[in-house]
């Protein structure tokens, strides 16, 4: 490469948890560290150790590095040294900090995905207490919340903090870019115990095949073993019609996204609260996700300070057949779990309905009846499901069984 100076990071006024770095190579004099962090009198040394450790590992002998911290910690800080690096040399190594045993966990197909977290993928300080929350997911996005000049140090940041921040067993997701760049960016989180795969602006069973197929090269090169879930988003016309054949498209599709700033905008159309602008598209979502065996995930609700009308959306939502939806905001978690969680009516229909049909099934009854009514296995399965969504958010007992004989 050119050029001899570049940088990585951010230091805007509100640029927390983060750094600018910026190397300068030279010719000699060695490695130089130019420091400048209001916390240098704790962590200055640490600080200057990690960064001559990484330029070392890079073979960089003479340079001159800026650090100006707004404290970062040692993921973002390598992080944004390599790269800054990167632009100044070429070179394939990575320099991966070691992997947390938190972080070495997996999740279940069917594991209750209602409430995921959109995080910017170049923003660390958004990233820092985002399991606290706790969402059902958090996703490191790569896509529309990052800068196209951006793109490469994010991929780092997010690798890194798949490796080394603990998302306290949060299901951890990443957005990748649109198909083809996004297959570019699996190399930076499929080796990493990534949970979930987001391929944004589906719109084919191709596309899911091409994930799958580098999935796969990566995953035999790096010998894993745990499976990779993917959940595409539709967000466009074409995606609509196509939606059954993308939610068939593998096995490890688990579930489907609509994303409505990018449909609306597709079909020429202003989104609007009421929705009826993308009713049909939503529909063609939850039928299509239904048919597959997979979960229906609707769209986020951008207004983040209007939390009655986000608890209208999430019941229009749920009404729709929707079983989850996106957040762009912590405060919106809380709103999303209690009204996509069932009801108390829910709770005791479902729940004399599966005691109905248990009682059946002992007395070798071939018909399952409820009153007047006559259950069929669709109308128990769903009212399983709402025992387990019940159980799974805390409004049932694992155990509801034994209390109600008690």
């Amino acid at each position: 490469m050119n050029q001899t100076v570049a940088s990585a990071g951010n230091n805007g006024d509100k640029d927390r948890s983060d750094c600018l770095v910026t190397i300068e190579l030279s010719k000699s004099g060695g490695l130089k560290i130019d420091l400048q962090s209001k916390v240098q009198v704790l962590y200055g040394e640490s600080i200057e150790a990690l960064s001559k450790e990484v330029l070392n590992f890079f073979d960089i002998r003479h340079a001159t590095l800026t650090v100006i911290d707004k404290g970062a910690l040692p993921f973002v800080l390598a992080a944004r040294i390599e790269a800054a690096i990167k632009q100044v040399i070429s070179t394939e190594k990575e320099y991966l900090l070691d992997m947390i045993s938190e972080n070495r966990y997996s999740t279940q197909r069917n594991k209750p995905r209602i409430s995921r977290l959109y995080l910017p993928g170049n923003t660390p300080s958004l990233m820092l207490n985002a399991g606290v929350h706790k969402p059902d997911g958090i996703i490191l996005d790569l896509e529309d919340a990052v800068a196209i000049t951006k793109k490469s140090e994010a991929r780092i940041l997010v690798r890194n903090a798949l490796r080394s921040h603990d998302f306290l067993g949060v299901e951890r997701m990443v957005r990748i870019n649109q198909i083809p760049m996004g297959l570019d960016d699996l190399e930076f989180v499929v080796p990493h115990h990534v949970n979930v795969v987001l391929i944004p602006k589906c719109e084919s069973a191709e596309h899911i095949q091409q994930v799958n197929d580098r999935i796969s090269a990566i995953k035999r090169r790096s010998d894993l073993k745990d499976p990779i879930w993917l959940m595409p988003i539709i967000e466009s016309a074409m995606g609509v019609m196509k939606a059954l054949k993308i939610a068939q498209a593998a096995d490890n599709v688990v579930a489907m996204a609509i994303g409505l700033e990018d449909y609306t905008a597709d079909i020429g159309v202003n989104r609007t609260k009421e929705g009826r602008e993308s009713l049909f598209a939503r529909c063609q979502i939850i039928n299509a996700c239904k048919a597959a065996g997979i979960q229906a995930i609707d769209s986020v609700f951008s207004d983040v300070g209007d939390m009655d009308a986000l608890k209208e959306n999430v019941l229009q939502s749920k009404a729709l057949g929707f079983e989850g939806m996106g957040c762009i905001h912590p405060r919106q978690i809380k709103v999303i779990h209690e009204n996509f969680a069932p009801n108390e009516v829910e709770i005791e229909k479902a729940k004399k309905i599966v005691l109905a049909f248990e009682d059946a099934a002992k007395k070798g009854l071939g018909v399952v009846s409820l009153g007047t009514k006559m259950i069929d296995a669709p109308v128990v399965k769903r009212a399983q499901h709402t025992i387990d969504s019940s159980i799974s958010v805390g409004k049932l007992n694992k155990n509801w069984r034994n209390e109600i004989k008690d």
